[in-house]
């Protein structure tokens, strides 16, 4: 990311600099020092075998791409040589997040596995779109327990610092962190709350994000931590959320017992509710099902239409994304949903409608004023792909609903 810098010109008589411009100044200096450096070390980086393809989806933030995959490689390597010590890592764990006063995250190993995805044309409700079961492999990752709360999303949303509403800082200093390089969204104009609730209550589901929002939180949160963290695939979504489970629920077919494990429109009282404070699933996470519907990093298409409801033979870490195209999948069912929505297989293509009231023109690149219904989770995959891959994967949504 090619940091901002403020640029004074040299006026014929110059005024004593009273203590705010001083700071300015002090701090474009020292940016402006930082950014050459930078410059320098990028030249020296990338070499003849990592050639920097043209059609990234966000160049102007490569540079923060790579300091942070450096910090990624470093502990990707530590933990490779501590599995190689013999000692076990694939374990659940909990992340604090300085950049959020200390609170904390807690991640759920998911083990590599096959299952199948997707809806029988026997169950009740599916819809066409789910297409028919297909045989999937998913490698191991982890998922977060609970779907991302405000205390966790707040220290990423109010960030106290004057940006673009691209997300771009507009003054560096000379005590930032990495996470700070990080594009960030813009104050909201109104509370995201969206009427629910006190505020950005503690143990309640963010809300209102877009996609790319969603994804940026992640890249804040990788840089901050050094794991990588994304949104999870649909193929992942769906795994995690059955938990071996080939029924329409993580716990079978009967909307009877749904009341123990989500909530949805029958007792939600038009509103979301509380994180973990319904049953988990087999694998111990949390609101799979209702509370708040969850982006996945795939592009939405008709699996029907799409003609992959004929497809033999496995897939493996099947992911959807076609740069560009609008909407994307989202996945579980929300507190405003009824249970066929909840349903595993259950699909939903994101819409600009959930925009509608935001009188921007254009909208914002990372709120929905009608998307209360909408939050997410993250997960963080075994194995860190390649650097290009980890760009895209943060960015690819800028500007698409």
């Amino acid at each position: 990311m090619a940091l901002a810098v403020i640029v004074y010109r040299r006026a014929s008589v110059v005024a004593p600099l009273d203590n705010r411009a001083e700071r300015i100044m002090e701090s474009t200096q020292w940016g402006a020092k930082r950014e050459a450096a930078r410059e320098a070390e990028r030249r020296r980086q990338i070499s003849v075998e990592l050639a920097v393809p043209s059609d990234l989806p966000s160049p102007e933030l490569w540079e923060t791409t790579q300091a942070i995959y450096e910090r990624m490689s470093k502990r990707a390597d530590n933990e490779a040589l501590a599995t190689q010590q013999g000692r076990k890592t694939f374990v659940p764990y909990t992340e604090i997040l300085p950049a959020a006063q200390g609170a904390s995250l807690e991640m759920v190993p998911v083990p590599a596995g096959e299952f199948l995805m997707g809806s029988p044309t026997t169950q009740a409700y599916r819809k066409a779109d789910e297409g028919v079961p297909r045989r999937v492999k998913v490698s191991a990752f982890w998922i977060s327990k609970v779907e991302i709360p405000w205390e966790l999303y707040t220290a990423f949303m109010e960030n106290g610092r004057p940006r673009s509403k691209a997300g771009v800082l507009m003054e560096v200093r000379p005590d930032d962190e990495l996470w700070d390089a990080v594009t960030q969204p813009t104050a909201p104009y109104t509370a995201m709350n969206l009427g629910m609730g006190h505020g950005y209550e503690q143990g309640m589901p963010a809300i209102a994000m877009s996609h790319y929002a969603a994804s940026k939180f992640c890249e804040w949160l990788s840089a901050q931590t050094g794991h990588y963290y994304r949104l999870p695939t649909e193929a992942e979504w769906e795994y995690a959320c059955r938990a071996g489970s080939e029924a329409a629920y993580c716990y079978g077919d009967s909307e009877e017992q749904l009341d123990d494990y989500a909530w949805y429109w029958n007792n939600s009282e038009d509103r979301y509710q509380k994180i973990a404070s319904k049953k988990p699933n087999a694998w111990g996470i949390f609101d799979m099902h209702g509370n708040v519907a969850e982006w996945t990093l795939d592009t939405y298409v008709d699996l029907q239409s799409a003609g992959q409801q004929g497809q033999s033979g496995m897939l493996t870490d099947p992911l959807v994304l076609i740069p560009g195209q609008p909407g994307h999948v989202v996945k579980g069912g929300s507190w405003d949903d009824d249970p066929d929505r909840l349903r595993c297989s259950a699909r939903q293509k994101s819409r600009i409608e959930w925009n509608m009231q935001d009188p921007q023109n254009p909208k914002s690149l990372w709120y929905l004023t009608d998307g209360g219904m909408v939050g997410f989770r993250v997960v963080r995959p075994v194995t860190l792909p390649d650097i290009v891959t980890v760009h895209r994967l943060w960015n690819s949504s800028k500007g698409i609903p």
